[in-house]
């Protein structure tokens, strides 16, 4: 190759590098003008919305729900030879479907179809709670359901929906007790246990009807011929086999531990029924039971105990302040230069005027945190019943069930709210010049679920499930892929809570619900054996079959046993647990319980993973070798248009069937009024409703309902739901109709 051509060729190439590089600047000019643009038609909408804000639009007028006379007989075939509406009227496109898709038996397994053997499509109902209505997060999961079945039933598989309705222990008796109060000023104590029962499956026939109808409502294809009740006969039966199979297995046993106590609703919760509020600083807050005063907390308080035969104190610091009246020592840490002459040392409880301990404990004692000494109150703090254990301490109860000082809090205490005494205290070390102030703390604040009361750790004698091996099966299930999670992400989640399991307390101090069958016993003419102790425990189907164990244990007669039920029922959830089986007839093996479990998928929100999805696995791996469902499809939250979670409270809780029909302000404002809420609350919650419908609810129809909620689902993220949004979807449905039937 000569010089010249190699100079020529090095010029093409400088010529297309300058092409290129042009082409770059142009395409760069071009996104930055775009860029610009879209910057200013941002900035010209924001100025709008601003303006919209200022200048609120005109509302439109409210459309309620119109009367249409259905002339098709109930059962029959809808009547289609009517002339058509001019404009889409939804009560009109709804009226007689449901009622002939029933009698034609269209949501049986076995239509047409006698024995089914074909590919299948089975799920059971998230059970709704019997305690009211359905809200639109149950609308969305009804509706994401009913999608999947009526295209599973297209596909011509053999397809089931279960449906049922959860007793809801602690919910339930709350409500009711609430009503009782409300309407006749007596306690469930008054009634006693038996007509306390009565009066809530009263309240379960009002209601369970109510949440049928809604359901229907929703065009739910259920299969309404295997509709249960978690507190029905067979249900019922399958909990007592799955406690007397589970403590047969050494799952289930039972053990004075420490439990998270609601005293408002006086019964123990699960670790996951806490919520935690995080304070930045000291904030003040009501507390139920304490009347409308409020109380400090997010700080930490600290004053001195005197230490025994010495003119020297040691100053503590804490967050609960009143729980000193239980303490049984002060730790220290063993490296702490500053306290190494208290070793071995003793200090004087100031209201007691009895010595306690100064124990070295380098787990619980953070030398740089607070004054490095910390008091201990082994039957009320997670840490320090750990302390107590390590260090033999005794573990004194300081609170009774209601949340009151008990008799070793000293009588100048005894019969005070725990909050109350805790104001006292501290007046009370400060005449004794022991108090040394408050600092502001940041902490977590353990709150209760349901009923929002602080949640006071004690030692109970409670039912456990050990969970550490169920935990490594359920791992497995997921990792084989015996078990599906969607979204996939969904499973990391689900790893990291069985990593970090921990026993679950099944026991709580209820009337309804079902109660544990387990029976101390004794032998007549004998003193009473120690109810702390398991072995004094037996555990039957019946009271028969625990007396004849019982009997073989003790080496006496069957007529010289004494038993004692348990007076606790179970966990709302270990029923639940139970219930992709137990609706088919399990224990027995019944041809329902052969043909369609396991169920093929579980649909449910992602908020109840834990709650109820886990503990469907524990206990289907336990009792039937299987997990209960072939995949899991958890979906997102609803939430209001603001963001904020749903509550009664905020009066932003939304009956499906309000938006279906249509209602005014004032009829939204009179469901308030029938509920359970204080005046307080009941004030703020209508003003809610006033800002967020200001005339009420338009008339949407189910078609528009359920297309709204599953076009939601499309985001994969929590839903803002705006009732907007929903007659935009009416409007669409109209259009529909329009290009359709005229």
């Amino acid at each position: 190759m000569t010089e010249p051509n190699k100079s020529e060729e090095e010029l093409k190439k400088l010529k297309n590098e300058e092409k290129k590089k042009a082409k770059a600047e142009e395409k760069a000019a071009k996104a930055a003008k775009v860029a610009q643009k879209k910057a200013k038609m941002a900035e010209e909408e924001k100025k709008a919305e601003a303006k919209r804000a200022i200048q609120p639009k005109e509302e439109k007028e409210l459309r309620l729900k119109k009367e249409y006379v259905n002339s098709t007989p109930a059962g029959e075939k809808k009547d289609m030879t009517q002339p058509m509406e001019k404009t889409y009227d939804p009560p009109a496109v709804e009226a007689a479907w449901y009622t002939w898709w029933e009698k034609c038996g269209f949501f049986t397994p076995e239509y047409g179809n006698p024995s089914p053997s074909n590919e299948k499509f089975i799920i059971v109902i998230p059970p709704p709670n019997v305690t009211g209505s359905l809200h639109l997060g149950h609308a969305l999961c009804n509706s994401i359901q009913d999608a999947l079945v009526r295209w599973h039933r297209m596909l011509g598989h053999t397809t089931l929906w279960v449906p049922g309705v959860d007793h809801a222990g602690i919910a339930t008796q709350s409500v009711v007790e609430k009503r009782l109060w409300k309407d006749k000023k007596i306690t469930r104590h008054d009634l006693g246990r038996e007509p306390f029962i009565k009066e809530v499956f009263q309240w379960k026939d009002e209601y369970g009807a109510r949440i049928v109808n809604q359901l229907k409502r929703l065009g739910s294809s259920l299969d309404w011929n295997r509709e249960v009740f978690t507190m029905d006969d067979k249900l019922s039966r399958a909990v007592i086999e799955a406690f007397v199979l589970m403590y047969d297995q050494g799952l289930l046993y039972r053990a004075t531990r420490l439990v998270n106590w609601c005293s408002a609703l006086n019964t123990a919760i699960s670790d996951i029924e806490v919520d935690y509020e995080d304070l930045d600083g000291i904030t003040k807050l009501a507390v139920p039971g304490h009347g409308d005063k409020k109380y400090e907390f997010g700080a930490i308080w600290e004053f001195a105990y005197k230490v025994a035969d010495s003119d020297d104190e040691l100053v503590v610091a804490t967050t609960r302040p009143e729980t000193m009246l239980a303490d049984t020592a002060v730790a220290i840490h063993p490296d702490d230069p500053r306290y190494k002459h208290l070793h071995g040392k003793f200090v004087v409880h100031p209201f007691h005027q009895t010595k306690i301990p100064i124990v070295l404990d380098s787990v619980l004692v953070d030398m740089s945190f607070g004054t490095g000494a910390v008091k201990v109150t082994p039957a009320h703090d997670p840490n320090d019943y750990e302390v107590g254990l390590r260090h033999k301490l005794p573990m004194p109860e300081l609170f009774t069930d209601e949340g009151r000082i008990g008799p070793f809090g000293g009588k100048e205490f005894e019969g005070m709210m725990r909050f109350d005494a805790r104001d006292k205290v501290i007046k009370r070390l400060a005449d004794m010049g022991l108090y040394k102030g408050i600092k502001p703390n940041a902490m977590r604040l353990g709150i209760c679920s349901r009923s929002k009361d602080v949640i006071e750790p004690r030692l109970k004698p409670q039912w456990w499930v050990s969970c550490s091996t169920l935990a490594t099966a359920a791992k497995k299930a997921e990792e084989s892929g015996e078990m599906k999670l969607s979204p996939a992400s969904e499973a990391k989640t689900w790893h990291r809570w069985m990593d970090g399991i921990r026993d679950w307390c099944i026991s709580r101090q209820l009337w309804w619900g079902h109660r544990i069958p387990a029976y101390l016993a004794s032998v007549q003419g004998k003193p009473r054996p120690d109810p702390l102790v398991q072995s004094n425990w037996f555990v039957g189907r019946n009271e028969a079959e625990a007396r004849k164990k019982a009997a073989a244990s003790l080496g006496v007669k069957e007529e010289e046993v004494v038993l004692e039920q348990d007076p606790d029922v179970l966990d709302t959830w270990f029923s639940s647990g139970l219930f992709p089986f137990s609706v088919f007839g399990w224990p027995d093996q019944t041809p329902d319980l052969s043909n369609f479990y396991p169920n093929t998928l579980l649909e449910t929100g992602s908020d109840i993973i834990f709650f109820w999805v886990a503990r469907m696995v524990f206990m289907g791996q336990a009792l039937t070798g299987k997990v209960p469902f072939k995949e899991v499809l958890l979906h997102a939250l609803v939430r209001d248009a603001h963001g904020r979670k749903m509550s009664k409270a905020l009066g932003n809780v939304i009956d499906p069937i309000d938006v279906i029909e249509g209602i005014t302000l004032e009829k939204l404002q009179e469901g308030l009024e029938k509920g359970n809420l204080p005046a307080a609350e009941i004030a703020k919650a209508k003003a809610g409703q006033a800002q967020d419908f200001p005339k009420g609810i338009s008339e949407c129809g189910t078609d528009a309902l359920r297309f709204a909620l599953c076009a939601y689902m499309a985001q994969g993220r929590d839903i803002n739901l705006d009732i907007k949004r929903v007659e935009a979807y009416r409007a669409f449905c109209n259009k529909i109709w329009n290009a359709t039937g005229r």
